[in-house]
């Protein structure tokens, strides 16, 4: 049985797939095996696939129906396919970084400690060659060597909500119940369920994934009505929650207000740059958007609920009373902002 499997969800992605697959192939793994699911794609992905399996029995491919049914789907083939005791998602766009299979195997097999979920630390690469650092370091730097829950760490909820920044115990994953969504934001559901259900979580600080920022064509970077899913994903998450202490799951109030906070913080990320940059949300669709914001945040606001500090405290309260013209006045005066001293702290760096 292999430690890891690589599931590779590949969709229209032939001129970053060679990057993807020597990122992962190329580096030496004890115990590996990669599946890529091919998602009906039709840019020769496919046949680049095949090729590469012929001359690399450690990948295994699988070419779905005709018609695409979205990295969801794939993501659920390759993982009914695996036979490693972890599973990581590594998307068909995206690359690990050198050195990242050496650091997970060796967090892996410590002794008496298998954790139930991995965090991996990563960089956003943009198309012009620039790098950033994950955002959440200093979360995954506050995790402790011996593993922690979420009740012990509710904020680790703040970390991206996508299924490649993780590594799961691939037992594990298959009893939470859930499966990833069609469409986009579909990790949502799948990265909760684990950090609440998780009885040890971990982190690894090396840097081990290059994400693929701004691709042409990609998901997250299309304005599309299909980005009101991440309103149905949260429904489903905050859902969960409700399920689990109706059932006698204890939840505590912190981590409830933590999953509340990152959902309508979530909602706000997704919205934000429609008034400034074009932003996900399409113009028509806006003020439904920020109508289910609302109702969404009177529905689901923890008992004794106080709003952040600072400008993020500023929108939630807009949100709660539902002030989409303030809301839309106030925005692209604090994208600006934010522009402005992410440029100050960018021009800070090149002088040193």
């Amino acid at each position: 049985m292999p430690l890891i499997s690589v599931v590779i969800p590949v969709g229209n992605v032939a001129c970053y797939l060679p990057e993807c697959l020597d990122s992962v192939l190329g580096q030496p793994a004890a115990s590996l095996e990669v599946i890529a699911v091919d998602d009906a794609s039709a840019d020769g992905s496919g046949a680049l696939l095949d090729e590469r399996a012929a001359a690399d029995p450690r990948l295994r491919v699988v070419h779905l129906a005709a018609a695409s049914a979205g990295p969801g789907h794939a993501r659920n083939t390759g993982l009914g396919m695996a036979a490693g005791e972890y599973v990581w998602f590594v998307d068909g766009d995206d690359r690990i970084e050198e050195g990242a299979l050496a650091a997970i195997e060796a967090r892996l097999t410590t002794p008496d400690d298998w954790p139930d979920v991995l965090l991996i630390d990563w960089v956003s690469r943009y198309p012009d060659g620039r790098i950033e650092p994950n955002p959440g370091r200093a979360l995954l730097a506050g995790v402790p060597a011996g593993g922690c829950t979420l009740a012990q760490q509710p904020r680790l909820v703040d970390l991206t909500m996508t299924s490649w920044s993780k590594v799961l115990r691939r037992d594990f994953l298959g009893k939470l119940g859930v499966s990833f969504a069609a469409g986009i934001h579909e990790d949502v559901l799948v990265t909760c369920a684990a950090l609440l259900a998780a009885e040890s979580i971990a982190a690894v600080d090396r840097v081990s994934y290059g994400y693929r920022r701004d691709r042409r064509g990609s998901f997250m970077a299309t304005v599309s009505t299909a980005h009101l899913a991440i309103l149905s994903s949260y429904e489903r998450v905050l859902e969960l929650v409700a399920a689990r202490r109706a059932a006698g799951v204890e939840i505590s109030e912190a981590v409830r207000a933590a999953l509340f906070e990152r959902a309508i913080w979530h909602y706000t990320t997704v919205f934000q740059g429609s008034m400034l940059r074009g932003g996900l949300v399409p113009r028509g669709e806006r003020r439904r958007f920020f109508a289910r914001m609302h109702d969404d945040f009177l529905r689901y606001r923890p008992a004794g609920y106080r709003h952040p500090p600072g400008a993020r405290g500023l929108k939630f309260a807009l949100i709660e009373r539902g002030a989409y013209r303030t809301y839309c006045l106030l925005e692209p005066l604090n994208e600006v902002r934010v522009a402005a001293a992410g440029l100050a702290a960018r021009m800070g760096t090149r002088r040193t």
